[in-house]
């Protein structure tokens, strides 16, 4: 996450004070600071009053995550001056921010001494509002990833189009994800008809180093070539455990008859690949040297047997519907040129984050837009640059009247007959929204993992106690379902309801998500000193383990310590540097110091123990003893590699290494339940039959990742989704 600090100051005429008070307000005219604790950090504050209203209002210093906590101040600061009070609502999405400042101007009211602090608290903008009763020919729910790249590609098919968003700004929960999508890059990995080929050709003709395997990448392609093609055992696993993340043990027990042809296409591609690759083992090349393999077969057979998932109780099995996982698959291909030709930039590897279980990654920095029209692309960072600005603008630009509507809450659709005709809203100051659709209404609303206690209560998955109303979520808090009720309201079906991700890899204090690789980072049990896991398996796997560990912090269960290395794949912007409350960047030297500074009950001789032997485990081309490490790409100390890839050991020193330092906790992450779509992205009613009018995209619907979802995959869905349901809603215009 990046980290920035902002310095606003509202200035605000005199005249504007007081406008909806019941009775004048007084105080001792001056300056006074105040502090209150925001999401990230404490939020400092100076606020300046005169002896009848708030005058100005600066924010000296925040950590608030960018575009989230620094929409509150643009859009709150201002209405608190007007009001001469804080009566107004918290920014959706963004409400521990909002409440944050707000209290910290209530108690700098209350230091200037105010007549009557509960009239201060209540007093709230006029009401000069006018409601909005106008039609587009497509009306979105949603500004996330899903909605603007529907959003975009509605509007690339000559339509117009509005979109609807809960929170202050665009962007919904692409905002908070690690901003990498699943596909791979076609031209840096293995093609049959050039094997020894060592660069390949992108897609602006430059040439780029093919990527390479990882640890551990062969022997997952031969548990493949070995999977049974028998129907899968349920009946098997009636009196055995089901353990996810032994793909040997699932290899030995059949695949369900929908995905033997990929399985068998894939094994052919395996088998070409092993032909040319095994002779170059034997030779003494490094494993993690060869040529990436890499298909979509193979991301298609992984997000089935990533997701194949047994319930709690043993009763009921979840896997990806195959026909919804192939059109992720096969149309994620696409995603890299489209962003390319809005702008979006990226980096030429292919990478692999938590739970992503293969070198798939597109990592992208953020995105050169011309948005001002004046022939000089400005450069617009990470997420916000890539999946907000990159469609928005794409979106915007195509037709006058296509236009967002920030901070306006969808709670019903307009029905005429059996017909989804558009959408009725509520913006944040009371102004009511009719919005019509001539084509169809798109729900991009997103998931429900903001939402603790429907996690709990629908829940299937997790054992009794892993999830508790005390632990945090890596998701905006607006993410509670709405989308999902709204649906259902209209008839609308749900499928897969209870399978629910964690996130390992959260702040344990805080619940968001911590960005960053795990092919170059350990996960550390503090009170043995020992890694407990293979950090490149799935992230329910993960979560599992580290409840298994029995650590507790904070009052956080399944507490661990993230270990990373100088030469980790985090942002340059967080990279060896301390983030307060959430990351530290020391030596070994100054690992006893700080753990006692964080009051945790650590052995750290244990700890350093487990990172030279690790490192020592990598530098030999070897697996680590205990734990096994699949997908390791650098050692944590510093060491020097070799033209071919292996270490100079000679080089190699934790003593002067920088780590990076997290306490990590299992937080409610992704929600693979919502609302049943056919192919077209269609909402499904309780008998199966399409709703007219209505399409859904995004973390809204179920059925695509089964019982888990593969780290990066959900951005491929987003956008995927996104634009199919755009297309689609032509489709069904066209087709009645």
């Amino acid at each position: 996450m990046m980290i920035r600090k902002f310095f606003y100051t509202m200035m605000t005429a005199l005249a504007l004070c007081g406008c909806t008070q019941n009775e004048p307000l007084t105080f001792v005219a001056g300056s006074y600071e105040t502090t209150y604790n925001g999401h990230n950090g404490p939020i400092s504050i100076r606020t300046t009053f005169s002896d009848s209203c708030v005058t100005n209002i600066e924010v000296l210093s925040q950590e608030e995550t960018p575009h989230i906590g620094d929409v509150v101040f643009e859009q709150l600061i201002p209405q608190i001056v007007s009001a001469n009070g804080i009566g107004m609502d918290a920014i959706s999405g963004a409400t521990i921010t909002s409440h944050a400042l707000m209290n910290a101007v209530a108690q700098a009211a209350e230091d200037a001494g105010v007549s009557n602090i509960e009239q201060f608290r209540r007093n709230t903008m006029g009401d000069d509002r006018k409601d909005i009763d106008d039609t587009w020919d497509v009306v979105i729910v949603g500004a996330g990833g899903a909605g603007l790249a529907a959003a975009a590609e509605a509007a690339a098919e000559g339509n117009t189009v509005l979109v609807i968003e809960k929170n202050g700004e665009m962007g919904g929960n692409t905002l908070v994800s690690g901003g990498t999508f699943q596909s791979a890059i076609p031209y840096l990995v293995w093609e049959p008809s050039q094997p020894d080929a060592k660069m390949g050709m992108g897609y602006d003709g430059q040439m780029y180093e093919k990527a390479k395997m990882g640890m551990g990448c062969i022997e997952e392609l031969e548990a493949i070539m070995n999977w049974s093609e028998e129907d899968f055992d349920s009946l098997y696993y009636t009196t055995h455990d089901f353990t996810p993340g032994r793909i040997e043990e699932q290899a030995r027990h059949g695949v369900h008859r929908e995905y033997l042809p990929v399985l068998q296409a894939l094994k052919k591609e395996i088998s070409a690949y092993l032909a040319w690759a095994k002779p170059k083992l034997r030779g003494g090349m490094p494993e993690t040297q060869l040529t990436l393999f890499s298909t979509n077969n193979l991301h298609i057979f992984q997000t089935y047997y990533g997701g194949l998932r047994q319930s709690a109780e043993g009763n009921k099995w979840s896997y990806g519907d195959i026909e919804l996982v192939k059109q992720v698959v096969e149309e994620g291909m696409a995603l890299k040129p489209w962003l390319l030709s809005m702008g979006v930039e990226f980096l030429e590897r292919q990478v692999m984050i938590t739970g992503e279980m293969w070198f798939r990654g597109n990592k992208m920095t953020g995105a050169h837009i011309d948005t001002d029209g004046d022939g000089t692309p400005e450069h617009y960072e990470g997420n916000w640059g890539a999946y907000v600005m990159a469609p928005y603008h794409a979106f915007i630009k195509a037709n006058p009247k296509n236009q967002v509507l920030t901070s306006t809450t969808a709670y019903e659709l307009i029905m005429k007959g059996d017909r989804v005709t558009g959408v009725k809203a509520e913006r944040q100051d009371g102004t009511k929204v009719s919005a019509h659709a001539k084509k169809g209404v798109i729900i991009a609303s997103g998931g429900y993992a903001a939402n603790i206690s429907k996690v709990i209560n629908t829940n299937l998955y997790w054992k009794s106690g892993h999830i508790t109303p005390q632990m945090g979520t890596t998701n905006r808090s607006s993410m509670r379902g709405d989308g999902i009720e709204m649906a259902q309201d209209v008839g609308a079906a749900v499928t897969g309801m209870g399978w629910t991700q964690l996130m390992p890899q959260a702040y344990a204090d805080y619940g968001d998500i911590a960005f960053g690789s795990i092919s170059d980072a350990i996960f550390v049990n503090p009170e043995t000193g020992k890694r407990f896991v293979d950090e490149s398996q799935e992230r329910d796997v993960l979560a599992i383990r580290a409840f298994k560990t029995g650590v507790t912090i904070n009052g956080k269960v399944g507490a661990f310590l993230y270990i990373g290395g100088e030469t980790t794949t985090e942002p340059n912007d967080i990279r060896g540097v301390d983030i307060p409350g959430k990351q530290y960047a020391r030596t070994v030297e100054q690992l006893p110091e700080l753990l006692k500074s964080l009051k945790i009950n650590a052995v750290p001789e244990a700890i350093v123990k487990t990172i030279r032997a690790y490192d020592e485990a990598i530098m030999n081309g070897k697996e680590p003893d205990g734990v096994g490490k699949k997908f390791a790409t650098s050692t944590i100390g510093r060491a020097k590699k070799n033209e071919d890839g292996t270490y100079d050991k000679s080089t190699y020193s934790l003593d002067s290494a920088l780590l990076t330092i997290r306490v990590m906790a299992p937080a409610t992450h992704h929600t693979m339940g919502g609302l049943k779509i056919d192919a077209w992205r269609r909402v499904l009613d309780t008998s199966g039959k399409p709703i007219p009018g209505l399409f859904a995209a995004g973390e809204v619907t179920g059925g695509i990742h089964g019982g888990n979802r593969l780290g990066g995959n959900s951005l491929t869905e987003v956008m995927v989704s996104g634009r199919i349901a755009a297309r689609s809603v032509d489709k069904e215009k066209a087709a009645q």
